[in-house]
């Protein structure tokens, strides 16, 4: 299979830049060359817009010219600059960054400043010593590592999502003498916080800027918040914000306002997010900016009919369409595979004088190469030349995921040789395509060789790209492999994500290396990387622990996430006690049980019968009566009949007994008539 060799990558990246920098003495050419490169940060932070460019599957255009300055999406007039917004990639779609990036934020992508050798040896240390706070706190003291404006803000967003790290940190510095926290380091506290959902904490830290630093409180803190709440679908709690800001001295204003309705128009609350409006048309003034919001929440709904609807009312308060209104339908229309009306759109915004961009051709092209229509995507990358509009680097990387996707591998490496020789490098998200391509194919070797002409080209692979190739590797069954990338990401400066730690794991616990397995698995823990959507990884190492008898290092796991307080419902109980009951810890079982009841909860009727049944084998009536007298008592606190609940059990499992017999009938079934369907093929 043809492919892109790194040398010859190499030429055509330097070829290419040649063409544009001619002019240029030869002494600026590899600073500028070098400058043109634009890396990441993938454990950022990032919060996204509907304001501008809504719906693009845009990501940084990077054309081999010095870099411009970066553009304020916020003109003077207040309305959203819509055409020089940064963007960034989030799983398989492409998102834009939210508002102008603070130039703290802009100055950590520079791994060369003089933050950065002190960033990396507090991140060691708080790596080695996170879980003893003491020794963390010495070791800290002892670093060297001066405490100073921008240094806090860089290890907080070194941290990444391992937010406890971070908030250690945070709270050592502050009490250094000489240093207080400005506005950019609460700042960065509370995204780390609210994306941990520790929604108390955020409050309490507000409530301390207050107090310590009233002047630092601002709108943009608040809207964090309001961001947070929507993202977890707790609509009242983020319109409780708005009010709440009064009360810290902070009066909500029509960038507040509009930012809530954002959120929750993004995240699927559209239909509150019409009546708040609705509600609230009397205190703030409808804007553009609101109506295309809503907009953009109905056309992601699919519900085109109240797209329209918000379009009228938006004329009819004299506001006409514009680029990203028209982009906003063009893309509800091209979700819905009505593709006839988005080409009629296209002409409708020629002939009110709003010119197509390259987002306008891109989202139809997203479109086509999403239901394997490559022949149409290419006709309209075709007609999108025609007319003048010249193709940047995100409508390369959509034509490229399209072929992708489908495999046809060769023609993806084509268009990304066209690409290259007119003036664009591609990026991460370009790369992840091809990788997400031999992926399917389970071509490891291939995944490494795209990693190093990367780096050869200086495009830094990101998280998503290492979890791809760790995937890959844990998949095949090559661990060493995927330890030596785990490795590698922490090398580059990259911190793992949840998904990174949870894919490692599964790879160890199949191929039974456990005791690893465990320690990767406290290490996701003693970060704050663990909560309820983890809960299946955890009850796959536990049942696979306790199957090999390893009964301490099973309750070793338990003890690390009880000890560091994480999220623990009647779910992660309920699955811990289940898997010593299955195994033959009865016992053990009984005992974790009255340590749940302890810690307030009560267990499920399917649980308490379970254990009885356990202990009436067993003829320990001691613990069985201390059981039922606990489970009697919490019943009645909750208004259940202690009657109803047994029943209930016991009729639960009966349930799940028979359903386990009809299931392994059903696979009998299924392995007796496989074996009848090959035996057809080979005759």
């Amino acid at each position: 299979m043809p492919r892109v060799l790194s040398k010859k990558l190499r030429v055509l990246c330097f070829s290419s830049h040649a063409r544009v920098s001619a002019c240029k003495p030869p002494n600026t050419l590899t600073k500028e060359f070098i400058s043109s490169f634009h890396f990441n940060e993938p454990s950022k932070a990032v919060h996204y817009s509907t304001y501008s460019r809504l719906f693009s599957p845009k990501i940084p255009s990077q054309k081999l010219t010095p870099p411009l300055e970066p553009v304020n999406p916020i003109s003077k007039d207040g309305i959203f600059n819509t055409m020089n917004q940064p963007i960034k990639r989030l799983d398989n779609l492409i998102h834009l960054k939210n508002e102008q990036e603070s130039p703290t934020e802009r100055e950590i992508q520079e791994p060369d400043d003089y933050f950065f050798a002190d960033v990396e040896k507090v991140y060691r240390i708080l790596r080695k010593f996170h879980s003893r706070v003491p020794k963390l706190e010495l070791a800290l003291q002892g670093s060297g590592v001066v405490v100073r404006s921008g240094l806090t803000e860089r290890v907080l967003n070194r941290c990444g999502d391992a937010g406890n790290l971070g908030y250690r940190f945070f709270v050592w510095a502050s009490k250094q003498p000489g240093y207080r926290h400005n506005k950019d380091v609460y700042k960065s506290m509370i995204k780390i916080l609210a994306k941990m959902r520790q929604f108390g904490a955020v409050w309490a830290l507000i409530e301390e800027m207050r107090k310590e630093s009233p002047h630092l409180l601002s709108p943009e803190v608040f809207v964090i918040l309001m961001r947070r709440f929507a993202s977890a679908r707790m609509v009242k709690k983020a319109v409780e914000v708005l009010d709440e800001m009064p009360k810290y001295g902070c009066e909500p204003d029509e960038y507040a306002f509009g930012c809530l309705l954002d959120a929750l128009c993004k995240n699927g609350s559209v239909k509150e997010a019409a009546l708040l409006f609705e509600d609230m048309k009397i205190r703030f003034e409808p804007t553009i900016k609101h109506f295309t919001s809503l907009l953009y929440g109905w056309c992601k709904e699919g519900k085109l009919i109240e797209a329209k609807v918000v379009l009228v009312k938006m004329r009819e308060a004299g506001f006409e369409p514009d680029l990203v209104v028209y982009n906003n339908l063009l893309n509800g229309y091209s979700v819905a595979g009505k593709m006839a009306d988005a080409s009629h759109l296209l002409v409708e915004m020629r002939r009110n004088g709003v010119e197509p961009n390259a987002t306008s051709y891109t989202i139809m092209i997203q479109a086509l190469c999403g239901r394997e229509k490559m022949e149409e995507a290419t006709r309209v990358f075709s007609e999108m030349e025609k007319n003048g509009c010249e193709a940047d680097v995100v409508t390369y990387t959509t034509l490229i995921s399209g072929f992708c996707k489908w495999g046809k591998i060769k023609k993806a490496h084509e268009l990304l040789e066209a690409m290259i020789r007119k003036g664009h490098i591609p990026n991460a998200t370009t790369y992840l395509y091809f990788m997400l391509a031999h992926e399917k194919k389970e071509e490891l070797e291939e995944c490494l060789e795209l990693v190093n002409e990367m780096k050869k080209i200086r495009v830094s692979p990101d998280l998503f790209i290492y979890n791809t190739i760790l995937r890959l590797s844990c998949k095949l069954g090559e661990t060493e492999s995927g330890i030596r990338i785990m490795n590698e990401l922490e090398e580059n400066g990259i911190t793992p994500g949840v998904d990174t730690y949870i894919i490692l794991i599964g790879g160890l616990v199949e191929q039974a290396r456990l005791v690893e397995a465990c320690d990767y698995f406290q290490e996701m823990v003693e970060r704050g990387l663990f909560s309820a959507p983890q809960y299946g990884v955890m009850k796959d190492l536990l049942n696979s622990l306790l199957r090999d008898d390893k009964l301490q290092l099973a309750k070793d796991v338990w003890g690390c996430i009880i000890e560091k307080g994480c999220e623990v419902n009647v779910s992660a109980w309920t699955i811990w006690i289940h898997s010593l009951f299955s195994n033959g810890h009865v016992k053990d079982a009984c005992s974790y049980c009255l340590d749940m009841m302890e810690s307030g909860e009560m267990p499920k009727p399917d649980t308490f019968s379970k254990l009885m049944k356990g202990l009436k084998k067993l003829y320990n009536r001691e613990i069985a009566v201390e059981i039922t007298e606990k489970v009697r008592k919490m019943a009645e606190e909750r208004n259940i009949t202690f009657k109803m609940y047994k029943r209930r059990g016991e009729r639960d499992l009966k349930e799940k007994d028979k359903a386990k017999k009809d299931g392994r009938k059903r696979r009998a079934r299924q392995r007796q008539w496989g074996s009848r369907t090959r035996k057809a093929d080979t005759l």
